[in-house]
């Protein structure tokens, strides 16, 4: 198996709202003929999808598919960057969670709830830095 992670697929209650709250924050809705609202990313797709038909398609109760300790990450290449998603965020219908503030490993760093429940960690790493078209890699492009 190779290292890597496709397809981010979020069960939501409300498929539209959490696009739309997406579509708010500046990202282009990708056509799904399956039921599936796909935003693709840099080497990777979020898709939105009914928790309802998530957990039906598993074969699980939806209560059976919990709260996930999980927090998605977007990178950003400045510190100022990361106060300009923070703000989009807010304004778009997310709930801030912590403000951008400095983390102790050097870095800076907030998060943010969208209204569909996923929590995004958004994140100025100097030790990381992005490759030109927006990817992240651990220890950076350089």
């Amino acid at each position: 198996m190779e290292q890597r992670v496709s397809l981010i697929t979020v069960g939501v209650d409300d498929p539209a709202a959490a696009a739309g709250f997406y579509e708010a924050m500046g990202w282009k809705r990708i056509d799904s003929p399956d039921g599936v609202i796909a935003f693709d990313l840099i080497g990777q797709t979020l898709g939105l999808y009914p928790l309802s038909a998530l957990a039906d398609e598993i074969g699980v109760d939806p209560g059976a598919l919990g709260q996930g300790a999980l927090t998605l990450s977007y990178n950003c290449r400045s510190k100022d960057e990361v106060a300009q998603v923070l703000s989009r965020a807010d304004m778009a219908g997310a709930k801030v969670l912590k403000p951008a503030s400095d983390v102790f490993w050097g870095g800076y760093h907030g998060y943010f709830r969208a209204p569909d429940g996923t929590i995004w960690e958004v994140a100025f790493n100097p030790f990381a830095a992005l490759a030109p078209d927006g990817a992240f890699r651990w220890n950076g492009y350089g």
